[in-house]
């Protein structure tokens, strides 16, 4: 009898055995999810109004009749009807998050197989390890890529700014001017002057990612980069921005937005929208809900894509501070995510 037989009772070493299987084969749940979004399989269900039978749903989905039984297994896994979270990946609406699973790619996923090593000393990242490059030069350099991180991002905008815009509406609601810093091709920008049309919205990010990009209605289009100088406006915005790099980036990146506001008398202020870590360590997996498991995984993710981390109210605290920001707030909770105001 091994160590493990002697520790564990049987019915616990076959949980346990159970458990690592169910993580070594996660990653089937993500590409039948990518399986699902690739075959419009959401978008059929929510035309047809009700469950659809499979072989019904096999004729709409123009599949070979020997895909039936496959079909089953793929739809057992992933459930005959909509649900919340299948319904937003309905790529019909705004709020759609289907573009969100073309992540799942070699591209994005490959510097996960280089983790060992980057902890022994291969590379600034992971993504370096893999690529040798920064996640940034591989955007610049590949248009298909870059298309898809952006997509991604816009169809995440538009879901989350739909309950910003209610749930925060206070933060925006006096502003006359407003910049968001890295905001891509400005859904984010979009959903705001919506719900607040006297406010002007500026869009800072790359010259390559905003090329071609028509203004609109209160909304300009600024090439530049935010290491550098960021426009002036009564407020700041940065979604999903400062988790992507380290803390001495960070507080490069807020004392340029310190620089572009005006005193805290005036109204000036940053809008942070990024995750707020729980201070505990949870030890027991089981006790973690989905929110807090969702915040873990991405601060892997974006240590081993961009180089970041997600960061706790002590953290974010740390780095107003040392940023000359005279204090924060956070406002409101968004899921995995929050809504943070620091004034300066």
């Amino acid at each position: 009898m091994d160590f493990t037989s002697r520790e564990l009772k049987s019915n616990e070493l076959m949980q346990a055995q159970t458990q690592l299987y169910m993580h070594a084969l996660s990653f089937a749940e993500s590409m039948a999810i990518k399986c699902v979004v690739q075959l419009g399989i959401p978008n059929i269900i929510h035309s047809h109004g009700k469950p659809r039978p499979l072989c019904s749903l096999v004729d709409a989905l123009s599949l070979p009749p020997t895909k039936t039984e496959s079909l089953n297994r793929l739809i057992r896994l992933m459930g005959y009807i909509l649900t919340a979270t299948s319904k937003i990946l309905i790529n019909t609406t705004k709020t759609a998050s289907s573009a969100v699973i073309s992540l799942i790619d070699p591209f994005t996923m490959s510097p996960f197989y280089f983790l060992s090593a980057w902890f022994r000393g291969s590379g600034s990242t992971p993504f370096e390890a893999a690529h040798g490059m920064t996640l940034w030069n591989a955007l610049e350099q590949n248009p298909e890529i870059r298309k898809k991180f952006h997509d991604a991002m816009a169809g995440d905008s538009g879901l989350l700014m739909s309950v910003i815009v209610n749930e925060g509406k206070r933060v925006f609601e006096n502003l006359k001017s407003l910049v968001d810093v890295g905001g891509g091709t400005g859904a984010t920008a979009q959903a705001l002057v919506e719900a607040f049309p006297n406010l002007e919205c500026m869009v800072l990010d790359l010259p390559n990612v905003i090329a071609n990009l028509p203004g609109a209605t209160n909304i300009v289009f600024i090439g530049g980069d935010m290491f550098d100088s960021i426009p002036r406006a009564d407020a700041v915005l940065m979604k999903t921005i400062l988790h992507d790099w380290n803390d001495m980036d960070s507080v490069k990146i807020l004392k340029k937005c310190r620089e572009a506001i005006p005193s805290r008398q005036e109204g000036g202020k940053v809008i942070i929208i990024d995750a707020v870590m729980n201070e505990d360590y949870i030890e027991n997996k089981k006790e973690q809900d989905s929110i807090t498991e969702t915040q873990l995984l991405l601060n892997i993710a974006v240590m081993g894509g961009p180089g970041g981390k997600e960061r706790t109210e002590k953290e974010w605290e740390k780095l107003c501070l040392e940023s000359d920001f005279s204090g924060y707030k956070i406002i409101c909770t968004l899921g995995f995510r929050s809504l943070i105001e620091v004034y300066p």
